[in-house]
């Protein structure tokens, strides 16, 4: 197989220099398949050769049936009891030869781009046999592509990075940009993709029937990387597709529609992954209109899909959207737990429910989900998004990994209890990438896409190591200067964010709709459920059992006392918990007013200061990467400057406290 190097497409973390360690060495790859072509390619380039059978090799890379495997493969596999196991592999390194072992293709796939991102250091000292395997089954980037443009959400819904990669002018688009993409995957270690928006629409409701083929196209070109295919469904389909007079998840003729149509599918697409649903979630069709509940409904296409090994992922993103802003007892962060918590044990084990990481909607700061510890006889999947619809829309640098390790090593019983990342079946994503070419629009929100695949793998990464293997890899041959600069400008960069945008937890204040930039009562009045209730003497939700929403009831001890207390919440998430008078004092000895004012003037400056080290780093990178940034970052610096003035000075108004500082406030 060609490997894929679209005209137009930047290499991103695959770039040629990053293969000279392994391109340059004598390599045993016996057997056909996707790392033999690897390592042609790269030795062709670099000027290393395939050593064959009997000869003296630097590298090893070989799946443990192959006969006969040298001796320093033998001395690794050796040391290891039991199997290998499915993705995983053996790493090792003895007697000046480096090996990697695996019981299948896809796992010996990982460990040669494990040693793709070591470089020279995986040729040097001796490593004892270490057996890399993924943390979860299932790391996987939803796409919310449309086939055809939506008039108003586009062909990307909270795209920031172009049109589809997959579709094109109502049909499949240039399917090798599309096995690139499944290379840069393989490469971070996602292994599965829903190709279409989790809002089905009309058009894309034929990918499940008479489009089909389309999807088929699709999901040859991402097979040879170990990615499976997924597709989002619409809960209707049976009326939209099939003529039945209803989609009653307990209607016999329904339930015989979804197995038929789900035959064809696998007939079409034997390692098909399964379905990704949204129900009953912002006017989308679902089980509540039959009476039935969401376990109804998964379990529907779960019993569908078990016969062929495929799952359905059904979206916890449930609540109530046409709320009365005047009541304040519907609080949008309980209406998961609501609805979900006592479905515990009803759900069939191929049904995974798709839960947010926090209770509201990917904002930049938010407590983790209570209904990822409240369902221990479901399957869940923790949902993050690397499309940065509140974090900046990839003209901000926002490196979100912290964010993201901060909530998989979450206990929600304390030190002694289990993270998040143990208690998910699966990690998945809003995927963040479109037909740019540099594929995320921001060419430094390339990281984060990397860091959800890595973190997928591997929860427990340090996302600032994670975050130099990316700058390492992209930048390649990165000298000291450009490291360091890339390290300092992006490291920090979500709390920067943080800093100039909403405080202390309390989220949104963005503009309606395109949810881009300030606009502190967008959406106060709305049906939504995003309130602050700023008044004059304070502002937060309270969301206490004592005398709020009871939401901090939902938490097991000991968060359900952390949160209700106004003394020990934390900080961070104060206003997301309690409302708080600008003249409570927090932790760090500021009042709430001042921590607002000094908060936002910091974060705007370093955003500045981001761009003063960006500029420094010209003819150090690609020109047009360069400019690329540089336009980016011109525009992070105006619209940070924009949330700090329009922030402090609605919280000027609002409390009639000046700052502390005098700084100019308008």
């Amino acid at each position: 197989m060609t490997i894929p190097e679209p005209t137009g497409a930047h290499a991103a973390w695959l770039p040629p220099l990053a293969f000279s360690a392994v391109g340059s060495r004598r390599v045993f790859a016996p057997g056909a398949g996707v790392v033999r072509d690897e390592v042609v390619h790269a030795c062709a380039r670099h000027g290393g050769r395939l050593a064959d059978v009997g000869e003296e090799a630097d590298l090893v890379l070989a799946l443990t049936t192959a006969e006969p495997l040298p001796a320093a493969a033998r001395a690794a596999l050796a040391g290891h009891e039991g199997a290998i196991g499915e993705q995983s592999y053996l790493l090792a390194r003895r007697d000046g030869v480096t090996v990697v072992l695996a019981d299948d293709p896809t796992g010996l796939l990982y460990g040669f781009f494990h040693v793709v991102r070591l470089g020279e250091p995986a040729f040097t000292a001796p490593r004892t046999t270490e057996h890399h395997r993924p943390a979860v089954h299932r790391r996987m980037l939803d796409h919310w592509d449309n086939i055809d443009v939506h008039p108003v959400m586009g062909q990307v819904e909270r795209g920031y990075s172009g049109g589809s990669i997959f579709w094109a002018d109502g049909a499949p688009r240039d399917l090798d940009r599309v096995r690139a993409y499944g290379r840069l995957l393989a490469a971070c270690g996602v292994n599965a993709v829903a190709v279409n928006n989790v809002n089905v629409h009309a058009t894309e409701a034929h990918l499940l029937t008479d489009r089909l083929g389309d999807v088929a196209a699709v999901a040859d070109v991402l097979r040879p990387y170990g990615i499976r295919v997924h597709l989002s469904v619409t809960f209707a389909s049976p009326i939209a597709l099939g003529g039945l007079p209803t989609a009653d998840p307990l209607d016999a003729d329904v339930r015989a529609w979804w197995r038929e149509t789900t035959e064809q599918v696998y007939a079409t697409i034997p390692d098909f992954g399964g379905y990704v649903v949204k129900a009953d979630s912002e006017g989308q069709p679902g089980p509540f209109a039959y009476g039935r509940s969401h376990a109804d409904g998964a379990n529907l296409l779960a019993d569908a899909l078990a016969p062929f090994g495929g799952v359905v992922h059904w979206r916890a993103f449930v609540y109530n959207h046409r709320q009365d802003w005047r009541d304040r007892t519907t609080d949008r962060a309980r209406a998961a737990f609501d609805h979900f918590a006592p479905l515990d044990g009803l759900f069939r084990d191929n049904a995974v429910l798709q839960v947010k990481y926090g209770p509201i909607d990917f904002q930049v700061r938010e407590p983790v989900s209570p209904v990822i510890a409240a369902m221990p006889r479901t399957r869940l999947a923790v949902e993050l998004q690397v499309t940065q619809e509140y974090t900046g829309q990839q003209r901000h640098v926002c490196y979100l990994a912290p964010m993201w390790s901060d909530v998989l090593g979450f206990r929600f019983w304390g030190d002694d209890g289990r993270d998040v990342a143990a208690l998910a079946s699966d990690i998945v994503a809003v995927s963040n990438v479109g037909d740019d070419p540099y594929w995320t629009g921001h060419p430094l929100a390339q990281a984060n896409l990397y860091a959800f695949g890595r973190l997928a793998w591997n929860p427990h990464l340090d996302p600032a190591a994670v975050l130099d293997e990316w700058i390492d890899l992209t930048f390649a041959p990165a000298g000291d200067e450009p490291r360091r600069t890339l390290h300092a400008m992006m490291d920090g960069s979500w709390r920067t964010y943080e800093r100039y945008t909403a405080p202390l937890g309390v989220g949104f204040m963005v503009r309606p709709g395109h949810h881009y930039g300030p606009d502190v009562d967008g959406y106060e009045y709305t049906p939504w459920g995003t309130y602050h209730f700023a008044d004059r003497d304070g502002v937060g939700v309270d969301r206490t059992r004592a005398t709020g929403t009871g939401f901090t009831g939902q938490y097991p001890p000991p968060w359900s006392q952390v949160y209700e207390s106004l003394a020990d919440c934390p900080d961070e998430l104060l206003l997301f918990f309690h409302h708080v008078p600008y003249g409570h004092v927090l932790r760090n000895g500021s009042t709430l007013i001042q921590h607002i004012y000094d908060t936002h003037f910091a974060g705007a400056e370093e955003a500045a200061q981001t761009r003063l080290l960006w500029d420094k780093l010209a003819g150090s990178v690609d020109a047009d990467l360069h400019a690329r940034v540089k336009e980016r970052l011109d525009e992070q610096v105006r619209c940070a400057g924009e949330w700090r003035d329009q922030i402090n000075t609605y919280f000027l108004r609002k409390s009639g406290i000046p700052d502390a500082q005098g700084r100019r406030i308008h």
